[in-house]
Formats: structure tokens, C-alpha cells, sequence
């Protein structure tokens, strides 16, 4: 069991940092000529099962010269990530039972794009601007009322919430709602995953017959989605819910015998996604976090250089994590040598 493959001969290390067309029909004939070359089994007779959770591992994240490109302290980051992604899944290709992508999709009017906001001269706020609930009550940022016919509310509500929503983001204890970039828009080359990762699912998915779960996050314009089990601020100062919870990533849990987490960007989506499942397994069942673990060497923090650098939280976040019983690996580590790997197993 744990037997590491070879690479297969397709696979170039060397585009992972860029945008191109994953070739599907050679890929297929490829992958089902490994699968019997290598003697692969169809991810049905697994009987260790093993589901890797992939966080937002998109253009817009992972390509140089895109949007929100997470570059890490070392400006290399997420290509490097997407490198050792993709050869730990190819090398473990017959160990991973099922692979989860998440995408993060959003249009032009969401709270957390300039379009949404407008300062005291009616000029929208730039790119990474922080914006806190006192200084929307003293008028300098509000809504913008232009916004309130499309997103079929009226411009007080959308007032109102504006200033709610960041009370409830400074309540709850995280950032202040941040205006990022355009990114991740829906039909848009940015939201496509990156192109050596999505022929990395792709080839899996044929040499293992499984279909691989993808989850979409982030499309509801009045909250945040940074965690793919639920928005930031789940209703509005009415009570209304503005984004429903997404419990099917905690049942991974619960159907398989290890998560594997990795993806972009540490410091925000792929660290809240894991905050929110960890909430989850302390309400129900503690132990769970041991089948739980995560790829430290495949994500990278958010490094605005001159601006912000979210690395130490992030690596306190995932110390936490740890602590509280799950696992920091790394993608070259074989899964023989993985801390608890065998502490769920089933018996044959």
C-alpha cells in the first residue's frame, strides 16, 4: 500500500506558472494506457480512502501577472505550490481516492470590489484599501446607491448592511472587510483552474474512474466567502440569510479514511476553510481532526510587498490547527511516513 509512481512522461514542471490548453483526448488515451501500464485500480475498490481538498488553485491565484497572484515572501510561491500539487498527486495517483477543487467565483458587484463602495467625493476605493464599520459610520465609505436596481435592493438597505456586515467582521474577530482586486470572475480566464493542475485532475480522474467534486464559493454579491463551508457573515442586519453553509466538506470526513488540504492562498481561504471544518469537528467529534492533513509546502500566504504580509498569522493559524490534532506534512514525505496516516484505517 503507499506505492509512489513515477511522473508521467506529459507532465512539464516548467508550465506550471502559465495559462494553456489541456489537451483532453490525447490526456485520456494517456492516462488509461498508465493506469494499465502501472496497474491502477478504479478509485471504487480503495479500500484506504484518501480525498484531497484542492483550495482555489486558479488563474487568478496561481499565475504570474494575474489578479491576486499569491507570490508568498519568496515571489515564486504559488507556481512552486502548483509544481509539488501536481507531483504529489501524480505520484499518489493511485492512493487518492478523490480530488475536491474549490473555486472562487465572483462577478464585478460584490462588498469586497471597489464597484461597491464610494468614498465622501464619489470615487471608488483602491485595490487593498481596509475598510472598517467606524469609518463607514462617519461617512467615508457608503454604498453605492447606482448598484441597488441590479442587485434588487434599495440603496438604505444596501447602506444599512455595509455597515453591519463590517461591524460583523470586526465582532467576529477577522480582517476588516479588504477591497481586493477584480478577480476570479465568473467566465473569465482568471476563474479557470491553472492549466497544469486542471490536466493533473483531469488525467486522475480517467486513470482512476472518479469524478472529482468541485465546489463553487464566493458568487453571493453581499458577504464574503473565503471558506468553502460558508460565507463570513452568514445573514444581514435582518436576519436574512445571505449565503447558505456548506456542510459536504465536513462529511468527507466522515466517508473517508484522511483529508489531504492544500491550495492558495494560506493565509485566507485555504486557513478559514480549515478554521470552519475544525469548528465543525469540535462540535462533533474531536477525534476527526486526526484524519486531517495538511500539505505545508503546497500554499503560500498573501505578501503585498511594502504593504502587508499575512505570513506569520498564517503559520500561527496552522500551529493552532496542529494543536488541535491535525496534521502538517509535506508533499515529498511518502504517505508511509505521514504521523497517524494509519490511525483510521480500515481493515481489510
Amino acid at each position: 500500500m503507499f506505492r509512489e509512481l513515477p511522473l508521467p512522461t506529459h507532465f512539464d514542471s516548467a508550465r506550471v506558472g502559465a495559462v494553456w490548453r489541456v489537451p483532453y483526448q490525447e490526456r485520456a488515451a494517456q492516462a488509461l494506457a498508465w493506469a494499465k501500464q502501472q496497474n491502477i485500480r478504479p478509485a471504487a475498490n480503495d479500500q484506504f480512502r484518501i480525498c484531497l481538498i484542492a483550495v482555489d488553485m486558479q488563474n487568478t491565484f496561481c499565475v504570474p501577472g494575474f489578479e491576486l497572484y499569491v507570490g508568498g515572501r519568496s515571489g515564486t510561491g504559488a507556481v512552486d505550490d502548483t509544481r509539488r500539487l501536481c507531483e504529489f498527486v501524480y505520484r499518489n495517483l493511485e492512493n487518492i481516492t478523490q480530488i475536491v477543487p474549490t473555486m472562487d467565483t465572483h462577478q464585478a458587484a460584490q462588498i469586497f470590489h471597489s464597484l461597491f463602495l464610494l468614498d465622501a467625493r464619489g470615487e471608488h476605493p483602491a485595490p487593498f484599501t481596509l475598510v472598517s464599520a467606524e469609518q463607514i459610520a462617519r461617512g467615508e465609505w457608503r454604498f453605492n446607491p447606482a448598484l441597488a436596481a441590479s442587485l434588487g435592493i434599495s440603496v438604505e438597505y444596501g447602506q444599512r448592511h455595509l455597515e453591519y456586515y463590517a461591524r460583523q467582521l470586526k465582532t467576529s474577530g477577522k480582517y476588516d472587510l479588504t477591497i481586493w482586486p477584480y478577480h476570479a470572475l465568473l467566465g473569465g480566464i482568471g476563474h479557470a483552474l491553472v492549466s497544469a493542475f486542471e490536466e493533473t485532475i483531469f488525467f486522475h480522474s480517467i486513470a482512476r474512474s472518479s469524478q472529482p467534486d468541485f465546489h463553487v464559493k464566493g458568487d453571493q454579491p453581499l458577504t464574503e466567502h473565503y471558506s468553502v463551508l460558508g460565507p463570513e457573515v452568514q445573514t444581514g442586519f435582518d436576519g436574512a440569510p445571505l449565503a447558505p453553509k456548506n456542510d459536504k466538506i465536513f462529511k468527507k470526513l466522515e466517508t473517508f479514511d484522511a483529508v489531504i488540504i492544500a491550495g492558495e492562498a494560506k493565509s485566507h481561504c485555504v486557513a478559514w476553510t480549515i478554521a470552519d471544518l475544525l469548528d465543525d469537528i469540535r462540535v462533533h467529534d474531536r477525534t476527526l481532526a486526526e484524519k486531517v492533513y495538511l500539505l505545508e509546502d503546497c500554499t503560500s500566504s498573501v505578501v503585498i510587498p511594502g504593504v502587508i504580509d499575512y505570513t506569520e498569522p498564517a503559520d500561527a493559524a496552522f500551529q493552532r490547527f496542529a494543536d488541535a490534532g491535525m496534521h502538517l506534512v509535506r508533499s515529498t514525505d511518502p504517505f508511509s511516513s505521514w504521523d497517524g496516516i494509519r490511525l483510521n484505517r480500515r481493515s481489510s
